[in-house]
C-alpha cells in the first residue's frame, strides 16, 4: 500500500496496562505503520500511578514514533482531550487502549484517510452481559432524544477526524460525557460522519468501570449536558 502523505496522530489513553503496554503499542502501531509516512502514537497515563507511566515511557527509547504525556488525573476526557493538544497529525484519531483491535483501528484509520472530509467512528455489536446491553441502550436512547443524534453507539472507539475539525480538538468535558460531545459538537458544524461496525471485544486487561452507579451518574450527566450545550440541531454559523 502506497503510504499516505497525510501525517497520523493515535492518542490512546492508558491506565492498568503496565505489563502488556509493550504489546498495545507493538500490535497498534504495526496496524497503521504502513499508512502514512508519518505515524505517532500519544500515549497518555490516565489515572493514579499504577506503573504503567513508567512502562511507557521506557517504551520511548526505540520508538521515535511515540510520545508519552505527563501523568493526569483521572477522567477519560481528560486524558482524550490531552491528548489531542499534544497530537501534531493531520488525521486525528482517539481510541480505547483495552478493547481496541488492531484491524478496527486500521479500519477507521483507513476509511478517514479514503474520506478526508468525513470523520469516522465505530458502532460496536455489543458481546456483552445483557444487563450492559440494556443500561448502553437506554444511555444511547436518552442521548438520541436529548440532543437529535442518530448515532446508536455514542461511546464506540475508534473516532478519527481530520485537524480542520477543529471544533473537535476543543471539548471540554473531563469524563466519560466527551463522546456525546464530540457528537454534538459534529453535528453542529454539519460535519460528514461515517460510521462502521465491529464486535465488542473483550478487554486486554481489568475491568470496566461502568457499573450501575456510574451508568446512573451518565444518565444525569447526559441531561446537564443538554441544559449546557441546547440542542444538537442547533448549527453553528
Amino acid at each position: 500500500m502506497i503510504p499516505s502523505q497525510r501525517s497520523l496522530s493515535i492518542v490512546l489513553p492508558m491506565y492498568g496496562h503496565a505489563d502488556h503496554a509493550d504489546e498495545i503499542v507493538s500490535e497498534l502501531y504495526g496496524a497503521i505503520a504502513d499508512l502514512s509516512d508519518q505515524v505517532e502514537l500519544v500515549l497518555v497515563p490516565n489515572g493514579p500511578d499504577d506503573g504503567t507511566v513508567h512502562r511507557c515511557r521506557a517504551l520511548c527509547a526505540d520508538r521515535p514514533w511515540l510520545v508519552v504525556l505527563d501523568q493526569q488525573p483521572a477522567g477519560w476526557g481528560r486524558a482524550v482531550n490531552a491528548g489531542l493538544r499534544a497530537a501534531r497529525g493531520d488525521l486525528l484519531c482517539y481510541t480505547n487502549a483495552a478493547r481496541t483491535r488492531p484491524s478496527d483501528l486500521r479500519t477507521a484509520v483507513s476509511l478517514a484517510l479514503l474520506n478526508p472530509d468525513h470523520a469516522v467512528k465505530a458502532v460496536r455489536r455489543s458481546r456483552d452481559a445483557w444487563y450492559r446491553r440494556l443500561g448502553s441502550a437506554l444511555y444511547n436512547l436518552e442521548v438520541r432524544s436529548l440532543f437529535g443524534l442518530a448515532s446508536w453507539d455514542v461511546n464506540g472507539t475508534p473516532k478519527a477526524f481530520p485537524r480542520d475539525f477543529t471544533e473537535l480538538c476543543r471539548l471540554t468535558e473531563q469524563g466519560d460525557l466527551v463522546d456525546v460531545e464530540w457528537l454534538v459538537a459534529l453535528h453542529r458544524n454539519a460535519r460528514p460522519l461515517i460510521e462502521f461496525p465491529l464486535l465488542s471485544s473483550q478487554r486486554r486487561s481489568g475491568r470496566s468501570t461502568t457499573r450501575w452507579k456510574s451508568a446512573l451518574v451518565m444518565y444525569a450527566g447526559a441531561i446537564r449536558l443538554r441544559r449546557r450545550l441546547g440542542s444538537a440541531g442547533e448549527v453553528s454559523r
